[in-house]
């Protein structure tokens, strides 16, 4: 690891929101990994203001949030019969290698019906990463039936 340094650095991040690992190169002509930790961003703007880093040397074991992305959701068949997608979880937490931290986690819905959950131990990753959860069986998300109109009387 690094000691924590304040010189300026140059970096090749898109603007995405999400970040992943990042090449840095420092004015002092060293490179490295680095793994953006906090983005703090201007709240009427949206505006970059400030992102903090720190080194993810390969092999460098970080705990990371990872955000979670549904796709299948056009075919899925508890949708297309009316129910909704329940997003329980909109990111896991995992301990994993640097070098394999992923931008994103997939869940497949496509093949859900009504009342279908998929769970943490479900989600596939690759098998370096340690989910830092105590209940792996806890639902990432569900196909939920439609709510009954209550407003209506009924005979």
């Amino acid at each position: 690891m690094h000691p924590q340094r304040n010189t300026g650095a140059v970096f090749n991040q898109d603007r995405d929101t999400r970040f992943g690992l990042v090449r840095a190169r420092l004015r002092c002509s060293e490179s490295g990994n680095v793994l953006p930790i906090k983005v703090h961003r201007d709240p009427e703007t949206g505006k970059l203001l400030n992102l903090v880093f720190v080194w993810a040397d390969e092999g460098t074991e970080l705990k990371v949030d990872i955000p979670v992305v549904f796709k299948g959701e056009d075919v899925c068949p508890g949708l297309k019969k009316g129910g909704f997608l329940n997003k329980i979880r909109t990111s896991l937490k995992y301990k994993c290698p640097s070098e394999h931290i992923p931008q994103k986690l997939e869940v497949d819905i496509s093949n859900l019906d009504i009342g279908d959950k998929v769970f943490m131990q479900d989600v596939k990753v690759h098998p370096s990463l340690e989910l830092l959860s105590k209940n792996e069986t806890l639902p990432v998300c569900k196909i939920v039936a439609a709510k009954l109109d209550s407003s209506k009387p009924t005979h």
